[in-house]
């Protein structure tokens, strides 16, 4: 009965100890988050005043029609816009209304995570990709996350980081 209960202590110490290292290996194929749908930026998120984890908003709001994505441990990142317009409304100017004025997008990925010892916020970018004046874009990039990334939240965003659109709904 001893060398039983020898034999499983020292088998459950085993899947214990091995248990981190195989989280670890698998982080990489593992899913983070996986989106369908973002929301566009709206009042009172426009401008730096109430930037989400240090991100502004865009200086004017944004509609989207559709965004479906995924974020993985390795830090690839895949997202998929449709129809990210400055919205069809006051206060943007009627004539932009509709329109996507930015040639093109990045992504950044924002992680709550610690610090010697203290939480803090880590932003990471992609690279930037080409976006139509229809708002259209697909963005394929792997990014540098931190270790943990909790919480992430992600946003398109102009070439100068304010967010047009982010996860929610």
């Amino acid at each position: 009965m001893r060398r039983r209960t020898a034999v499983l202590v020292a088998g459950l110490l085993a899947l214990l100890l091995a248990a981190p290292a195989a989280n670890a290996a698998s982080r990489g194929g593992r899913t983070v988050l996986e989106f369908d749908g973002m929301v566009g930026v709206a009042e009172p998120f426009t401008g730096a005043t109430n930037a989400i984890r240090g991100v502004p908003g865009g200086g004017l709001p944004w509609d989207i029609r559709s965004a479906k994505g995924e974020l993985r441990g390795d830090g690839r990142l895949e997202i998929d816009v449709r129809g990210l317009v400055l919205a069809r409304r006051a206060p943007v100017p009627p004539e932009r209304q509709g329109t996507n004025p930015s040639t093109s997008f990045m992504a950044i990925v924002s992680c709550v995570t610690s610090q010697d010892g203290m939480a803090t916020t880590v932003n990471v970018s992609s690279k930037l990709v080409p976006a139509t004046a229809r708002g259209d874009s697909k963005i394929r990039d792997t990014v540098q996350l931190p270790s943990p990334c909790l919480a992430p939240i992600v946003f398109v965003a102009s070439p100068a980081g304010a967010w047009f659109a982010a996860t929610g709904s």
